[in-house]
């Protein structure tokens, strides 16, 4: 049997493309490794609470805004879908997690196969095919890889092998009691774990060659979470405890038991550093699995071989028909905004399903149509930006398109701003692309610093310096940026009063009409 779609993985992202398909009736097979949904979640994280906001209590009416505060529920028109119902902790556990994903799958009719481990992928004559452990081979048109990163990233150390890694050690604080512990990593992972450790463990070593980067600076919710520091606080009011700048450079066992480690500092020019512990924890993050891959149809990999390259339509540069869905899509916008997380490429999840069915089902992009004046145009993207969850957690990723072409005027939500950059959407005498965005200089400001100028709230002639979030609209004349307007900041993020927001938004756009 020849299938149009093999969805691997039965995560989030393999779920949520699995309800659009099933939607639309699409011809499509979910393939699990596991025995249920989730399966990345049974494990992780190690301490078993997430660091997703769940908040329960919004004081919005609106489901739209609910889900801006809602980073685990999956995209579903079912209220009872919804991930707060599960649990109403601010930051909840995983085998929360693990129940609504059970739930989401059997709610949806996703069509899935469990116990089913891909062992090969190969492709001939434009139609792949997948082989499983038990010898079975399926056949599909298309493939869409939503299998998350599911291998450790193991960097190039000597000795690493003596490691303890993150997904396999013994996570009982009781057994590193009285120890010397050293977490190579300087991720959630790291602190989390360094966190567990602090009440049993005598001394603990965080380490990593590169500057620790904030959450709540640098607005990457990959970075550290308020929710994994407590272990800055003992290493900076002296509690045995550090974070060292530097690269481990080998790791040996030592003569009386434990293990001799070498450290090369990040800040100082002093030679190596020895360093001795009686434990060390492996944090270094995750990459995606390529080996099920032959000559045939490998993708090209990037960041370090961690993860596959991809166009801005999530389809392999090398490996056309093959798809990715999830925290896999992360390479897009690697470090910058949120398609390495569920609230975020739960709306990628969409945009991809969009784009299939515009290649492969004749289905244009969703669009709705608008009166040809400044006003309408400038209303509907005033609305959109005030109410959409999509643009709200894909800052900077996803954006909505109107598109001006003789009399007609379209507007499309939730596009790929990169898509839209390449053509995507088709060629247009006259296009606007809304966003939302921080300021370029995001990670250089300190936002608790009071002595740093910054932007009034509100401050229309200012707007385009201002550093926390705000909607970014571009004019784009037959497929050239002809000018940018940014909105005024708001502490309450509603960007609708009439003289701050909507008329000079009309305005632009009327000068830009012509």
């Amino acid at each position: 049997m020849l299938r149009d779609y093999l969805i691997i993985g039965a995560g989030p992202a393999g779920l949520q493309l699995a309800a659009l398909f099933e939607g639309e009736g699409r011809d499509y097979v979910v393939l699990e490794r596991g025995e249920g949904p989730g399966t990345f979640f049974r494990t992780f994280p190690r301490h078993r609470q997430l660091i997703s906001v769940n908040k329960v209590h919004t004081g919005y009416e609106n489901p739209e805004l609910r889900m801006r505060m809602d980073w685990n529920s999956l995209l579903s028109d079912d209220p009872k879908l919804l991930f707060t119902r599960y649990s109403d902790e601010y930051f909840p556990s995983a085998d929360d997690l693990v129940r609504y994903l059970a739930d989401f799958a059997r709610e949806t009719g996703a069509r899935v196969e469990y116990e089913t481990e891909i062992v090969r992928i190969s492709r001939a004559d434009n139609v792949f095919e997948v082989l499983d452990a038990a010898g079975k081979i399926r056949r599909a048109r298309r493939i869409v890889v939503a299998t998350g990163v599911s291998l450790p990233y193991v960097p190039d150390i000597s000795g690493i092998e003596l490691v303890e890694q993150y997904g396999e050690f013994d996570t009982t604080p009781a057994s590193f009691t009285g120890q010397r512990v050293l977490v190579i990593g300087k991720g959630n992972s790291a602190f989390e774990t360094a966190d567990a450790l602090m009440s049993k463990a005598a001394v603990i070593h965080v380490a990593g060659p590169h500057s620790l980067k904030m959450a709540w600076k640098t607005h990457f919710v990959g970075h550290l979470r308020a929710v994994n520091n407590n272990f800055l606080d003992s290493y900076q009011l002296k509690s045995q405890n550090a974070v060292i700048d530097g690269t481990v450079e080998s790791i040996e066992k030592a003569a009386g038991g434990g293990f001799r480690v070498l450290l090369r500092y990040a800040r100082t020019v002093e030679k190596l550093r020895e360093l001795h512990y009686d434990r060390i924890i492996g944090c270094t993050g995750f990459r995606f699995d390529a080996d099920p891959f032959d000559g045939s149809c490998r993708p090209a990999l990037v960041i370090n071989d961690r993860f596959p390259e991809q166009t801005s339509a999530y389809e392999s540069v090398n490996v056309p028909g093959l798809y990715f869905a999830g925290t896999l899509t992360q390479q897009r916008d690697f470090k910058k905004s949120t398609s390495g997380f569920i609230h975020g490429f739960r709306y990628g999840a969409r945009a991809l399903h969009r784009v299939l069915g515009a290649r492969y089902h004749g289905q244009a992009w969703p669009a709705r149509r608008l009166d040809l004046t400044p006003e309408a145009i400038a209303d509907a993207l005033v609305r959109r930006v005030n109410t959409s969850s999509g643009l709200w957690q894909q800052f900077g990723h996803l954006g909505d398109a109107v598109t001006v072409t003789g009399d007609e005027v379209l507007y499309q939500e939730e596009v790929p701003l990169d898509l839209v950059a390449d053509g995507g959407l088709g060629l247009a005498g006259h296009r606007f692309v809304v966003d939302l965005e921080y300021g370029q200089d995001r990670d250089h400001v300190d936002p608790f610093d009071v002595s740093v100028p910054r932007v009034r709230e509100n401050d229309v002639e200012n707007a385009m310096h201002s550093d926390y979030l705000h909607p970014v609209v571009r004019h784009y004349r037959d497929g050239v940026l002809d000018g940018t307007h940014h909105f005024a900041e708001n502490l309450e993020n509603e960007w609708d009063l009439p003289a701050v927001h909507r008329r000079p938004l009309a305005a632009f756009v009327k000068a830009c009409l012509g």
